[in-house]
């Protein structure tokens, strides 16, 4: 349980700071593609904002212990890996390379915390 433990807490940290980073960054008026990608930007958005609640919920249903969660929380983990890879260029290329050591640590603790749900789910079939 410790693991799952874990992957679950981490999955609900994520998801809550990417729906606070993205409110706070679209009320402050600092999405500048809003204006020049406007299509790009909101997919992207929504995009985030699925990842982000599909991490909440899935790791309080795990936490919850119901079986069939820890399935769904490797997908969130797996639309995690997808955000964790493609944007830091985008922060490193506007000259802001400390968000990319944060994907990088964000991309290793999800590792970790996947590791640990793959190795509850295959506790399973022993």
């Amino acid at each position: 349980m410790r693991g799952s433990r874990f992957a679950s807490l981490y999955a609900i940290a994520v998801g809550v700071l990417m729906i606070i980073m993205w409110s706070f960054f679209i009320i402050s008026g600092q999405v500048p593609e809003f204006q020049t990608r406007p299509a790009e930007i909101l997919l992207h958005i929504v995009d985030e904002l699925l990842t982000a609640l599909l991490l909440v919920i899935s790791g309080a249903l795990v936490l919850m212990r119901i079986e069939w969660s820890n399935l769904t929380l490797l997908v969130a983990f797996g639309m995690l890996f997808y955000t964790v890879i493609v944007s830091p260029g985008y922060y490193i290329q506007n000259g802001m390379p400390i968000y990319g050591l944060m994907f990088v640590l964000l991309l290793v603790l999800g590792i970790v915390a996947t590791v640990a749900q793959i190795r509850k789910i295959l506790s399973w079939l022993h």
